[in-house]
């Protein structure tokens, strides 16, 4: 019978405020990325009306797109690149700031990549339904309160 070893302590006494620094540091890159991902997608916005007019959200639209996009070339780069410690400020600030619907895309194709294609349209199914369901029930909800 193979005998069982202690693992090693990880974190030292000093390791605990580092560890806190690092997750401060992270949260920081992540708050720095949503602000510029918002101003980006309120930028795209107003300019989408200037160009179309009103109506039809041909910003948000476009900011699902370019965003979509731009995560999926970003998880190819940031992997290969060795610079995955840049996902928290530029995938989860940047483009979670730009527009969720990036995330979700990912999100989508990762199990549909990973044969999981079952799994990936129920995620997609439930995820606009359900979503768009909620948002009429807060809605509702809200004007009941408030009415």
């Amino acid at each position: 019978m193979p005998s069982v070893t202690k693992p090693k302590r990880l974190l030292t006494k000093a390791a605990p405020a580092q560890t806190y620094r690092l997750m401060l540091f992270t949260a920081l890159s992540v708050a720095l990325g949503g602000a510029i991902g918002a101003v980006a997608r309120f930028g795209v916005g107003i300019l989408a009306v200037r160009l179309t007019g009103p109506g039809f959200p041909v910003g948000v639209l476009s900011v699902n797109i370019l965003g979509s996009f731009l995560m999926g070339a970003l998880v190819v780069y940031l992997g290969q690149k060795s610079l995955t410690h840049l996902n928290p400020f530029l995938m989860t600030g940047v483009l979670g700031g730009f527009t969720t619907f990036s995330a979700f895309s990912l999100e989508a194709y990762t199990l549909f990549e990973r044969g999981e294609v079952a799994q990936a349209g129920l995620y997609v199914g439930l995820s606009v339904v359900v979503s768009i369901a909620a948002l009429i029930f807060g809605v509702i909800l809200m004007r009941s309160i408030l009415a």
